[in-house]
């Protein structure tokens, strides 16, 4: 006996109540779905017009069942969440990936995961649920991501940190990008430069800090006054006090990110250092916190939403059998100058 007040929910229109409508077989009905060649357009137009009648909806496990396809993509972030959408990083590259699949037939999965002791990201991408992963933020101790490499396609988001020749990824040249950042600085004649990294444990982190050294190097200058960041506010908050008691006589500051930046700017702010007067800053990224901060800032342009339109355009090219995919996929950046240098 139904409950009093309970409506039950109308059955789903099947693949038989469409082929009742055309007046076409179960198969038909299949291969319209399907979008096989092999169909009049006399009775594609007969069957597309009984399943907007009936307002039928294809089956997708069921026909991923029988093509072994998903049409799914894995986004994973082996971050935080509170990083993830507090970073306007991730939001361009999330707003790259989805532009390029908005022109296929592949839905995005987003994965963050962090501090994953029972490894679901892993039994995750080897379940056969998704048919490929983007992979961007990584870290070294990321190793349950290189014990599913061979499960599952994967485009990664930055340089792997097991950089081998299989590895497939879009990434900025950060060394030559720290480098540009740190030439502006000496350019426009500071002499004791220091720089806020993130996370030694990433590759982006240790390049732009390379990038760093051999500006100072050229330029014959101490490249001792730095401090490690991990990419969020409140690390660079603290960073740059360290290195402003470690260093009063700091003029100059290369910041790995736009929004370690922002921290580095409210800390001089704090201690009465005025930029770009006392202290000029350079940041990385050109994201909207670069433009939006309360002193413009001069930072190194890296094209993030383009980089996710990239990734997943080498993603799709594998899943589409494409036998050559370039490897090392390399962007330009640039100097963009602002206020605070």
């Amino acid at each position: 006996m139904q409950a009093c007040g309970v409506r039950a929910r109308p059955a789903a229109p099947t693949l038989e109540a469409v082929a009742r409508e055309a007046k076409v077989s179960r198969a038909t009905v299949s291969r319209v779905v399907n979008g096989s060649p092999k169909v009049s357009p006399d009775v594609a137009r007969a069957v597309n017009a009984a399943i907007a009648k009936l307002n039928y909806v294809p089956n997708r496990a069921a026909r991923s069942l029988a093509s072994r396809t998903t049409q799914a993509i894995a986004l994973v972030v082996p971050e935080d969440t509170t990083r993830f959408f507090g970073d306007p990083y991730f939001a361009a590259v999330v707003q790259g990936i989805a532009r390029r699949l908005d022109d296929s037939e592949y839905l995005l999965n987003l994965l963050v995961a962090t501090n994953d002791p029972g490894r679901k990201a892993l039994r995750y991408l080897r379940s056969g649920v998704v048919d490929g992963a983007l992979v961007v933020s990584h870290h070294e101790g990321d190793d349950a991501l290189w014990e599913a490499f061979d499960s599952v396609p994967m485009v990664f988001g930055g340089r792997p940190s097991h950089e081998s020749d299989d590895e497939i990824y879009v990434d900025v040249d950060n060394v030559e990008g720290g480098m540009t950042g740190t030439e502006h600085l000496i350019a426009i004649n500071r002499h004791r430069v220091g720089t806020i990294t993130g996370p030694l444990d990433m590759p982006a982190g240790v390049d732009r800090l390379e990038g760093f050294r051999r500006a100072m190097a050229v330029a014959g200058l101490p490249a001792d006054a730095v401090e490690t960041g991990d990419w969020s506010v409140a690390s660079a908050v603290a960073a740059t006090r360290r290195l402003l008691d470690r260093v009063p006589d700091l003029d100059a500051l290369f910041v790995a990110s736009d929004l370690m930046a922002t921290g580095a700017l409210s800390v001089l702010r704090e201690r009465g250092r005025r930029v770009p007067e006392d202290v000029a800053v350079v940041g990385f990224d050109d994201s909207p916190a670069a433009s939006s901060s309360a002193i413009p800032l001069t930072t190194v342009h890296q094209p993030s939403e383009q980089m996710g339109f990239e990734m997943a355009d080498l993603l799709l090219r594998m899943l589409a059998g494409e036998a050559e995919v370039p490897h090392r996929n390399l962007m330009p950046t640039r100097l963009v100058r602002r206020a605070s240098a």
